[in-house]
């Protein structure tokens, strides 16, 4: 399998230069087990969903430490039947059938819950595409009733689901919405942004 996202980091300040390289350090602790590609639009992040989402929390919560309005962009990518399969990104988990959505639910649920506090608010908006299968809409709508009971729900958007609240739990939801609904060994993509200190929070 091959999974992984192209990250863009926009922090609202006339020294966004230092509060993205400041907060590059938060890959540390995962650079043995991420390959890490940078240009001049993105970073592109390769590895197990769990290492790709944690990676891309701490980075987001670092740069919104800064108290400066941050928003992070990502597409999020797994599975994908274009990109050859990378051993950086083998995980048990994402083989074997897929089991019974009540029960995919309730472990999507179970991690949340155990996902900690960053003590960094955050407001997130995502679109999750479960692609090439005919079942698409009811792995859709099971999301939607999982992300309805994850405790950062924020609202229903057009063509999207916003979640408000710590960005641990967040991110966390996030991460459980794409390796629980479609496919284990499916493509599934998701389109993401957060932000966080914006001055127009509602």
């Amino acid at each position: 399998m091959f999974s992984g996202a192209q990250i863009s980091l926009y922090p609202m300040s006339d020294d966004f230069v230092g509060v993205i390289l400041g907060s590059l350090k938060a890959f540390d602790p995962y650079r043995d087990r991420l390959r890490i590609e940078t240009d001049d639009i993105s970073t592109l992040i390769v590895g197990t969903p769990d290492i790709v989402f944690a990676a891309m929390r701490d980075l987001f919560v670092e740069a919104a430490s800064s108290g400066k309005h941050c928003v992070l962009h990502a597409t999020i990518s797994r599975g994908c039947p274009g990109e050859p399969d990378d051993p950086i990104c083998a995980v048990p988990e994402m083989t074997g059938p897929l089991a019974p959505l009540e029960e995919r639910k309730a472990q999507a649920l179970a991690a949340v819950s155990s996902a900690g506090v960053s003590g960094q608010p955050a407001a997130a908006q995502f679109s999750l595409y479960t692609l090439g299968i005919d079942q698409h809409m009811d792995e859709i709508y099971g999301c939607i009733d999982f992300l309805k009971t994850s405790g950062v729900f924020d609202k229903a958007k057009n063509f999207c689901t916003k979640l408000r609240g710590d960005a641990a739990p967040v991110f966390a939801t996030i991460g459980e919405a794409f390796v629980r609904f479609g496919p284990p060994q499916g493509h599934v993509t998701i389109d993401l942004t957060v932000s966080a200190n914006s001055p127009t929070a509602i």
